[in-house]
Formats: structure tokens, sequence, C-alpha cells
């Protein structure tokens, strides 16, 4: 069943078609700007030098788009709930959509936690008497009664406006997203107007020799697919989206542009504020160096307090977004008997799928217990799910192109063969990076256990799933 403004899957649930084109462009980009741009610049800098650090997230860039090409041909085609799931099915079947989602919501999950924690962290930030009532250490970080209360609140908070509807969850994004754009537009003025480019000298590459600023630039690129995870929550959402599946693509692709731009040109205003000295330290300092760097173009911390309030809204935009994505993308494998099926239980009011986001709150709320840098070992982890989701949504591309030759594409790739090889030749270099000793980019051992644990889970679910379902499992009802 069709109409303007709702749509009825083949298992009977309805999805009100409510996000227009302003909103799958907020929530892809909110996603993706989130508070990296505030907190992170001192660390990519650190590891490629101002202009490696800009080198290694458009290499990055340049992965992601040949990736968010075959993702946009993809959901004008398949316009389904679950995106990739359903992409890599169609596909490989059952057991290669199992990995490919699997892998995928590591990445989403571990972003939420991750988020959770941050808020209340910046909240410290701006507020140093905020921290009271010391409990435990977890991995050196500090956890206070304060700062878990806070977490526990947000994550609280965030759960329920998901749950209240995706059109209050969109609005939300819109305002936070335009904030996070002037904090950014206010880091570049500052750059311009008080810039120097002097202060580029010795800061520019990292290393001695080609090789090792080539190396450091890749230790960015290799990083920098996590801080473009966004885009790939439209295809999640899409039986919400109430735009022309051609134009649907398009708003993918220009996100991840959009993203590329304003990432390159924080990196390069903070290199023209600070000396390759000040970042050093402000980096093992406070940590927050665009913050400390738009503090001393206008000599006052008013201004570095109004930047974090742009990164604040950044943490709850990305949160936001991937509550959204991977609620959807769990919703879609319970839907077809891959996962129990409590967690595709859906509010029948708000039309959301509230087993899933309920699930999502738990684990984040659960996570918060553990601190901050076992949620760093989580975000690592989940990027290199991502690309492996990424490198099987890649070869779906190509086999469906050859299997599904008539499908109906509203936007349709020119040089598929081109595009969709470098996608996955791109997307599974950087699988390679994550394994390969002295690259750069090797997990440590927590997060191979991380890894592990969650591959080990996965086929405990996949057994599960396959015993009690049977020839439903895999199958939408």
């Amino acid at each position: 069943m069709k109409d303007n403004n709702f749509i009825t899957n083949q298992s009977g649930h309805v999805w009100e078609k409510m996000l227009t084109t302003g909103d799958v462009l907020v929530i892809a980009f909110g996603a993706m700007v989130g508070w990296g741009w505030v907190v992170s610049t001192g660390e990519w800098i650190d590891r490629g030098g101002v202009l490696g650090a800009v080198l290694g997230f458009l290499l990055g860039g340049v992965m992601v788009f040949f990736v968010g090409l075959t993702y946009a041909e993809l959901t004008s085609a398949i316009p389904e709930t679950g995106g990739e799931s359903i992409f890599s099915q169609r596909a490989f079947g059952i057991t290669g959509s199992f990995i490919c989602t699997w892998g995928l919501i590591l990445g989403y999950i571990g972003v939420v936690c991750f988020e959770a924690c941050a808020f209340p962290t910046i909240v410290a930030y701006v507020f140093p008497g905020f921290l009271k009532g010391y409990l435990y250490t977890v991995a050196g970080f500090k956890i206070y009664a304060s700062w878990l209360a806070l977490a526990i609140f947000s994550a609280v908070f965030m759960t329920v406006i998901n749950i209240l509807g995706t059109k209050m969850a969109a609005g939300f994004q819109f305002i936070l997203t335009l904030i996070i754009g002037l904090g950014g537009v206010l880091l570049i003025v500052a750059a311009a107007l008080k810039g120097s480019p002097a202060n580029l000298e010795g800061q520019m590459f990292l290393g001695n020799t080609r090789g090792e600023i080539l190396r450091n630039v890749m230790r960015v690129a290799v990083i920098s697919p996590f801080f473009y995870l966004g885009f790939d929550v439209i295809p999640q959402a899409v039986e919400e989206i109430n735009v022309d599946l051609s134009k649907v693509g398009r708003i993918l692709l220009c996100s991840i542009i959009l993203g590329a731009v304003f990432y390159s040109a924080a990196i390069l205003s903070v290199g023209l504020l600070l000396s390759q000295a000040e970042i050093d330290a402000l980096y093992y300092g406070t940590g927050l160096v665009s913050a400390d760097a738009i503090a001393k173009a206008f000599n006052t911390k008013l201004m570095a307090d109004a930047l974090i309030v742009g990164g604040m809204c950044g943490i709850i935009t990305t949160w936001n977004s991937f509550i959204i994505g991977a609620s959807r993308a769990l919703f879609s494998m319970s839907e077809r008997h891959m996962l129990p099926e409590f967690i595709s239980k859906t509010s029948k009011k708000y039309k959301t799928p509230s087993g899933a986001i309920i699930f999502i709150g738990a684990l984040s709320v659960v996570s918060l217990f553990f601190g901050r840098q076992m949620l760093i070992w989580v975000m690592d982890a989940g990027t290199f799910g991502c690309c492996i989701a990424y490198c099987i949504v890649s070869l779906s591309f190509l086999k469906l192109r050859k299997i599904e030759p008539e499908l109906h594409r509203p936007f349709r790739v020119r040089n598929h063969r081109f595009i969709g090889i470098m996608a996955a030749i791109l997307s599974g270099f950087m699988v390679c990076l994550y394994v390969i000793p002295g690259s750069g980019a090797t997990f440590s051992p927590e997060e191979w256990l991380i890894t592990g644990s969650w591959v080990v889970l996965g086929v405990i679910y996949y057994l599960y799933a396959k015993a009690r379902y049977g020839s439903r499992f895999g199958v939408q009802d």
C-alpha cells in the first residue's frame, strides 16, 4: 500500500514518508560533522602535519565518494529500510548480508556509545567544577557521579526523542546542524583575520623523507572514513524519505563533498592560527585544539566556549543520526528473522522501530560505566566493521549490475565497472591497513579483543536465528 505520506512494506509495517530534502541532508551532514573538528584536529595534525592531514582527509574522501556512488545507485534502485542489508542479500545471500550488516552495526553502535560519553566530557571542559563525586577509574579515565548522571540522562533523552518520531528527530537535527555550521564559519573567519602562513612552517607535513611523509598521510587517511560516516544512514531510512528517488543519490553525494570541505577547512584554519609548538602543547594539554586556537585569535575564552557549543551540537547530531541508522539496520535484520523478534517491535503511535531504539539506548547506558578509553577502542573497531560493509556494498553494486541488469535505477552511475572496482579496492585497502603490521593503523590488542568478541557474538546470533526460525531465516514475512 502506498500513498503520498505512507508506505507499507512487505511485512505490513507502515512507514510515514516525512523526511524532506533538507531533512535528509542535515541528517547525513550532521552525522558526519560531529565533534571531531573541535577535539580531534590536534590529533590529525600530530599524525600527518597540517597539509598532510588535509591530504589524508581528501584521500579518505575520495574513497568514500566512490563508495557513495555505489550507495547512491543502489538506494534509488532498492528503496527499502535496511539499505546495505538488503543490497548485500540480493547479491550474496543471507550470509553475505549478515556479515555486511553486523559490521556496520558495530560501527553505528560504537558511535552512539562514544557520543554518549563525549557529551558530559565536553560539559566538564566548559564547567571545570562540574565533576563531583569520584567513583572509580577505568584505563586511566576517572568516572564521577555527576559525569555519569548527565551521561545517562542524555542517553535516555536521545532514546526518547527518537521513539517520539523521525520528524521530531530531524527537526532537532536541523537546528543543531545550523549551529555547527556557524561554529565552523567562526573558526574559518578567525583564520582569515588572525591566521598567518608563517605558522605552517615546520608542520606542513610530518616526516623527513617522502616515504615517511606518505606513511603519515596514510595514517590520517585510514582514520578518516570514521569521520565520514553518516551518508550511509540515508539508505537505512529511505522508506521515510519523501523525496524523488533520483534526487536521493545526489543528496547523499552532496553530504560527502560538504563533509570533506568542512574538515579540510577546519584543519587548515587551526594550522594558520597556531604554530607547531602551540598545537603540540594544546594537544597534550586540553586536547581541544580548535577551541584553544579561536580563543587565541580573539584573546578570550568566550570564543572557545562558543566553538565548543558547536562541538556539543555536533555530538548530538552525530548521536541522533546514528541512532536512526543503527535502529533501522537492526530492525531490518530482525524483520527478516536474523535477530530476535523483539528488536523489530514498533511504536503503534509514532511508527518508529521502538524495540531497536530501546535496545541501542540500553547499550549506550551500559557502555558509560566503562569510560572513555574503552569507547575509543570500540570506535576504532567499528570503523573497521564499516569499511568491511563498504567493500561488500561495492561488490554488491557490481554483481547486481550483472545479475539484475533490468532493475530500474532512478540514479544510474556511469562507468559502473570502474566506479565499482575502485570502490571495492579502496575500501578493501582500508580494511587491510587495520591488519597489516606497521601500517600505522594496526589494531591494538584491546581492539582485536573487541572485534573478535563482536565476531563471536555475530556467529552466535547467526546460528541461533538459523536454528530458531528455520526456513524463515533471512526472509521477510
